[in-house]
């Protein structure tokens, strides 16, 4: 069988295994071992993943603007990168505000009915002005630190700033850009290996994900699951591959046979990060994208561009308005838009960190931060399908780039 095939198989397997789960019930000694063993191979396979993270990241990037220089288009790659991201950002947050708006989640419940459902977390509460403080903080620090503590931020800035000066020393430091190429094609040659593991980790992880779910709880936020659901499918299924076809000529079909292994692991992962290196295999091997551009766009997409999250969090703050019997105007929407923009770029790319930034969203417009308990048992279940359209938002976004860069 293929890996797709695999990955494909190993997916309704872990959906059929956590039924099984589910019906024998939590207390049943098979359950209890079952999902000790999906545990430990899902750590397995994530913690293989993690651990080509930051040297991936890192020496993609470098190379990656080192090598535009070759095509004398890095400015024209920047600019054409961070438009985009944008453009498909607030695409999403704006169908996430009208399909909040038209089918009103949340009204006719009591916030006070969800609280009992849901476990009291204690919220840390931040204005606009202190993330954007913190924000900009987390972006310059020691390089080493942030490469010992996977802060892929900073790893982010510092890999475009030596990438920049490997381009301004030309051929001085042709020696240094040689070395990192051949690192990065090693960490390729890794990734091959750990993807063998894929079928399993994804067996593990989707059981886990359908046994462990409260379905008391679930049903009490169905409306709120099913609209964030399809929006963001919307997004992911209809808008994304239209604006690729409009801009590059590429076909849904072509483009969805290249990405499934990255959007599978994305769904069972529920990390852009963790999926950042199945997504730079699929983009230059299966896609076609050039190496320079991939290790661009795609690092730099899974900590800056997150189309799903950026939808959930607007579609979120609305839903809680509504529980809490809150009518926000145009203006405080337009306050949610901005935030939600702020708060999806902030970020990072590991399950539920929208969680983080939800509360600045929250209070952006006067809502009770205390609310996003109610949105943690529904949170990992939507941050799977979230996480999915992330990842396609920078393949897609990458194939552009190198459509409206590539040489005349």
């Amino acid at each position: 069988m293929s890996l797709n095939s695999q990955i494909l198989a190993g997916s309704l397997l872990g959906i059929g295994l956590g039924g099984l789960f589910v019906s024998l019930g939590s207390e049943s000694v098979w359950t209890v071992k079952g999902l000790y063993l999906c545990q430990i191979i899902s750590s397995v396979f994530i913690n293989l993943l993690k651990m080509l993270l930051v040297p991936l990241v890192f020496t993609s990037i470098v190379t990656g603007v080192a090598n535009l220089r070759l095509h004398s288009q890095l400015h024209r790659v920047w600019k054409l990168t961070l438009m985009f991201f944008v453009v498909s950002m607030m695409l999403a947050i704006m169908q996430g505000l009208l399909a909040a708006n038209l089918f009103a989640p949340g009204k006719g419940q009591t916030l006070e009915l969800l609280r009992q459902a849901s476990p009291a977390i204690p919220a840390k509460t931040m204005t606009l002005g202190e993330f954007a403080a913190a924000f900009i903080a987390g972006l310059f620090v020691n390089p080493f630190a942030a490469l010992a503590q996977g802060n892929l931020l900073a790893i982010v800035v510092f890999a475009l700033l030596l990438g920049a000066a490997l381009v301004a020393g030309g051929e001085r430091y042709r020696n240094i850009l040689l070395l990192l190429q051949e690192s990065m094609e090693v960490l390729l040659s890794l990734l091959g290996w750990i993807m063998k593991l894929a079928p399993y980790g994804i067996l593990a992880l989707l059981a886990q994900l359908l046994a462990t779910q409260d379905m008391l709880v679930l049903a009490s936020l169905t409306k709120f699951v099913v609209i964030i659901i399809a929006t963001t499918l919307i997004h992911g299924l209809l808008v994304l591959p239209l604006l690729l076809w409009l801009l590059t000529g590429v076909t849904p079909r072509r483009f969805f046979a290249g990405a499934r292994q990255a959007l599978v692991t994305a769904l069972a992962t529920s990390s852009s990060s963790a999926t950042l290196p199945v997504t730079l295999r699929c983009m230059e091997q299966h896609l076609h994208v050039k190496p320079e551009i991939a290790g661009f766009v795609i690092p730099l997409g899974a900590t800056i561009n997150m189309d799903g999250s950026a939808l959930y969090e607007a579609a979120a703050a609305l839903f809680v308005a509504n529980l809490t019997g809150i009518e926000l105007d145009l203006g405080q929407q337009l306050i949610v838009c901005f935030t939600s923009l702020v708060a999806a770029i902030g970020a990072p790319g590991i399950p539920s960190a929208g969680m983080v930034t939800m509360v600045m969203v929250l209070q952006a417009v006067g809502l009770p931060t205390e609310a996003i308990a109610i949105l943690l048992p529904v949170d990992r279940l939507l941050d799977t399908v979230r996480t999915m359209v992330n990842v396609e938002g920078d393949m897609v976004a990458s194939l552009v780039v190198q459509r409206w860069t590539s040489d005349k």
